[in-house]
């Protein structure tokens, strides 16, 4: 599936626009550090209904890594992989049984760097149907949807300052329905936020200038 189909056919054609500018307008933040393994995990936006909504997945108990942590679909990268895309789309289809072509794939978001030893790369990437999900029990405890507004409010997000891996960070918190969304997961929402209202802001700057016969 690729972006410009689902523009073509979505209600939420301006936000795919959008989106698209947001991964684009400005470059992103790629880290490389010695040491680290490289992951890679999809964002998966659903547009099949009147909300967009971001999809997570609760972590088993029994994973060796962030047990039962609220995550993105992903994993670290395969030396087979050919980049990191495919990484996350195949960790997408490995951990929740949806197929590669269930998803447009947007664009990268800045790479995290966790105190566990991982150097993160989101994909963007949009759904416009919810697939029949087959999640892996032995990595997936559940499955849930946020609607994207709610993170794009103030008031449902709160940080402390916390001592991780010999660093003082400062660690967001984000609570829905029970579900605690945090640390590295809880920043690449926030990062996708953050790049969807510099291109807002790039978008009016450039109406704006088009309006203006004095420019």
């Amino acid at each position: 599936m690729s972006v410009s189909s689902v523009r073509m056919n979505t209600p939420h054609a301006a936000l795919v626009t959008l989106l698209t500018r947001a991964c684009t307008l400005t470059e992103r933040t790629i880290i490389e550090r010695e040491g680290y393994l490289r992951a890679g995990v999809l964002v998966p936006l659903l547009l099949n209904g009147p909300l967009p909504e971001l999809l997570f997945t609760k972590r088993t108990e029994t994973v060796e890594t962030h047990k039962g942590q609220i995550s993105f679909p992903g994993g670290v990268a395969d030396p087979l992989d050919p980049d990191i895309t495919h990484t996350a789309l195949r960790e997408l289809e490995e951990e929740l049984g949806i197929p590669a072509a269930c998803v447009a794939p947007v664009g990268l978001l800045d790479d995290l760097a966790t105190p566990t030893g991982f150097v993160i790369t989101p994909v963007l990437g949009i759904m416009t149907a919810m697939p029949a999900l087959a999640p892996n029990r032995t990595e997936v405890a559940s499955v849930f949807t946020v609607p994207l507004e709610f993170f794009r409010k103030p008031e449902n997000a709160r940080s402390e300052r916390i001592l991780l891996g010999g660093e003082l960070r400062e660690v967001w918190y984000y609570d829905y329905l029970g579900h605690e969304i945090w640390g590295a997961t809880a920043l690449i929402v926030r990062s996708l936020l953050d790049r969807i209202v510099k291109a807002q802001e790039a978008s009016a700057r450039s109406d704006g200038m088009k309006r203006d016969p004095t420019l």
